[in-house]
């Protein structure tokens, strides 16, 4: 809805777009209260958000605000004009045009994955927030700055093309894979698996995909990723609302048609020079579905693609993942090295659960018990997650037993 209304006010009234749609909503909140809830919810609110447009619309001293030639054809034919507006091709195509719109590069790196998040994805400033690591002041901040920006330099909503896009590119990738993760591995404190999340980052990266602009190999191997993940959510969380590791994992209720799709997307990936992060995890996810049990899994092979990602993407968290990889080829020992070797691992340790959740559980499994119990208890104080939580208590009254 805010990327339609951006398309008809401009992308310099941004904020008055997201106003028209808040109001829409807020009208919702107060009818729905009393009335029933209408059987298109969807329609109804983008009948009032369409209303409400045209309301500002007839207010002629707004048509200074807007393009010269949408301005005529609002003026002329307004209602005609925004129901065309309003039809789903539309609202892709603007869409996409608000993801690149906001991923400029005269905006500053941290700024355009922001808005991006904010505008396109519907990301409030606490989940911004979590995504990047910082805090929601700092958040609030940015989107300021970059509405700011947009305003003051009249930077238009249009897909570039030439030497302008490679640059827009990269920050729309960083944003969906953001929004993928979030769903994937969702920070919240009852919902470990954010699906609405995961699909919304799939349509828009599949949205690209079919644009004549993001037909582009790291696309294919970004989608390819989210395909592969998004297969196994069936089996990550049992009936108790309980984690279900990966070795534990019932591999038969894997979606087979996402894993697919999967390969079909990594295949098409293939086809450029570069090599990039997505293509080597969408590997990495793609040797796990290749795999027939958790044991047959080709643990040397993953050894080598997080080699070879650490050349791409040198974290701690890929740093990590590594030296997971290491455990499973029964150098368990050596991982524990791994990870106490890992830059900033003391600072890491005490604010990301992750860290000491898997370092506690290589020293459990290395008959080390008082270390055990030392990190995975500090894990289990730095999660949020209720889920996440009870499988780290469960680890700890292994060792209390």
């Amino acid at each position: 809805m805010i990327a339609v209304l951006t398309r008809i006010f401009g992308m310099h009234n941004l904020s008055l777009a997201e106003d028209v749609v808040q109001e829409a909503f807020l009208k919702a909140v107060q009818t729905w209260t009393f009335n029933q809830v209408p059987d298109n919810p969807s329609a109804w609110l983008m009948t009032v958000a369409r209303n409400k447009a045209l309301d500002i619309i007839r207010r002629q001293q707004h048509f200074q605000h807007l393009s010269g030639e949408l301005a005529y054809h609002l003026q002329h034919a307004a209602e005609d004009t925004v129901r065309q507006l309003f039809l789903d091709t539309e609202i892709t195509d603007s869409q996409l045009r608000m993801i690149f719109a906001c991923c400029h590069p005269s905006l500053k790196e941290e700024d355009q994955i922001a808005l991006t998040l904010k505008t396109v994805s519907g990301f409030g400033a606490a989940e911004i927030a979590r995504a990047l690591l910082t805090n929601e002041a700092v958040i609030q901040k940015r989107l300021y700055r970059a509405r700011q920006f947009i305003k003051e330099e009249g930077i238009q909503l249009e897909i570039p093309l030439g030497p302008q896009l490679p640059p827009r590119l990269e920050t729309v990738y960083t944003v969906l894979y953001l929004l993928f993760n979030e769903g994937y591995n969702s920070l919240k404190a009852d919902e470990l698996i954010r699906e609405d999340l995961c699909m919304e980052a799939m349509r828009l990266c599949l949205l690209l995909s079919e644009h004549q602009v993001g037909k582009q190999p790291a696309t294919f191997a970004l989608l390819s990723l989210m395909c592969f993940q998004t297969s196994r959510f069936d089996s990550r969380i049992d009936e108790n609302n309980s984690i279900v590791l990966l070795q534990n994992q019932d591999r038969s209720t894997w979606n087979k048609e996402l894993i697919d799709m999967g390969y079909h997307y990594l295949r098409l990936s293939s086809a450029g020079e570069r090599l990039t992060v997505y293509h080597v995890e969408s590997a990495i996810a793609a040797e796990h579905c290749l795999a027939a049990t958790f044991e047959e899994t080709n643990w040397q092979r993953m050894r080598q693609l997080y080699d070879l990602l650490l050349e791409q993407k040198p974290m701690p968290v890929v740093l990590l993942n590594r030296a997971i990889v290491q455990a499973q080829l029964g150098k368990k020992a050596t991982a524990i090295q791994e990870i106490l070797a890992i830059p900033d691992i003391e600072k890491l340790l005490s604010s990301h659960y992750i860290y000491s959740a898997v370092l506690g559980d290589l020293y459990l499994q290395c008959g080390e018990p008082l270390l055990a119990q030392k990190h995975l208890t500090q894990a289990c104080g730095l999660t949020t997650s209720q889920a996440e939580r009870k499988l780290i208590q469960e680890k700890l009254g292994l060792i209390n037993n």
